[in-house]
C-alpha cells in the first residue's frame, strides 16, 4: 500500500473532506466524514502531515492532533486558492490544501496556544462591543436629527444629544423621547460592558510577559499590546 504523506483536510462543523497524497503529489484516497468518523479515522491513521487552511477552528484540531503524534501545518487561506482546480467544492479545497502543504517553499500559521485564542476573542469581544456602541450612537443622532436635534458625530458628543433630549424647551414628542432614553440605557449598558472588557484587557497584559514588555512602549496601551 502506498505511504501517505500528505492529509489534506477542509474543516466543517459537522462534515471534514480528507484528502491523503503521497510524498510525490499523486492521491492515496479521498473520503467525507463525520466529525466522530474524522476523530477515529486519525486515531487509527500511521503518523504524518495533516495540513488544513488556517482559521479559528483549525488551530483546535492543530492542538489535538499535534498531543497525538501529527505534524500539523496550517496554510493561510490565500496561499491555498491558487491550488483550486476549477469549481470551488469542500473536496476540491481538501485537495488544494494537499497540493499547497506539499509545497517545499510554502508558508505556515504557528497553531495557537489555547490561551492565545483567550486573548483574542477578549480583544474582539470588546470590538463587538464598541462598533454595537457606535451603531447605537448613530442611530440616535440620525433619529434625533429629524427633528432639529443636532450633535457632532462621535460618542464623545452623546452627552450633548442627551442634554436637548431632556431639554424641556426641546420640541420633541413624548414619543421620540421615551424611545431615545431606551437608546440610551442600551448605550451606557454597553459602555458599562467595555469598560469590564478593558479591565480585563489589563489584567491579560499585566499577566502576559510579551504583552507586559510592549506596554512599556510609549503610546502602546492595554488593547494595542
Amino acid at each position: 500500500m502506498v505511504e501517505v504523506s500528505v492529509i489534506g483536510v477542509d474543516v466543517s462543523k459537522r462534515v471534514f473532506q480528507v484528502h491523503g497524497a503521497a510524498a510525490d503529489g499523486s492521491v492515496v484516497f479521498r473520503k467525507k466524514l463525520s466529525r466522530p468518523q474524522f476523530v477515529q479515522f486519525l486515531e487509527d491513521h500511521p503518523r504524518c502531515i495533516v495540513a488544513f487552511e488556517a482559521c479559528g477552528s483549525s488551530h483546535h484540531w492543530g492542538r489535538h492532533l499535534q498531543a497525538r503524534g501529527f505534524e500539523v501545518r496550517l496554510i493561510p487561506p490565500i496561499y491555498v486558492k491558487p491550488f483550486v482546480k476549477r469549481h470551488k467544492t469542500d473536496a476540491a479545497d481538501a485537495e488544494a490544501i494537499t497540493e499547497a502543504a506539499l509545497r517545499p517553499t510554502m508558508r505556515y500559521v504557528a497553531v495557537k496556544s489555547e490561551g492565545q485564542q483567550s486573548q483574542a476573542m477578549a480583544y474582539r469581544m470588546r470590538d463587538m462591543l464598541v462598533r454595537q456602541r457606535t451603531q447605537l450612537v448613530n442611530a440616535l443622532r440620525g433619529h434625533l436629527a429629524e427633528f432639529g436635534v443636532i450633535a457632532p458625530k462621535g460618542f464623545v458628543h452623546l452627552g450633548k444629544l442627551i442634554a436637548a433630549m431632556e431639554d424641556e424647551d426641546t420640541d420633541l414628542p413624548e414619543l421620540v423621547r421615551d424611545l431615545a432614553r431606551r437608546q440610551i440605557e442600551q448605550i451606557e449598558a454597553l459602555t458599562r460592558a467595555i469598560e469590564d472588557q478593558d479591565k480585563t484587557l489589563r489584567q491579560i497584559t499585566a499577566d502576559e510577559t510579551t504583552a507586559a514588555l510592549l506596554r512599556t512602549i510609549p503610546g502602546v496601551g492595554p488593547i494595542t499590546a
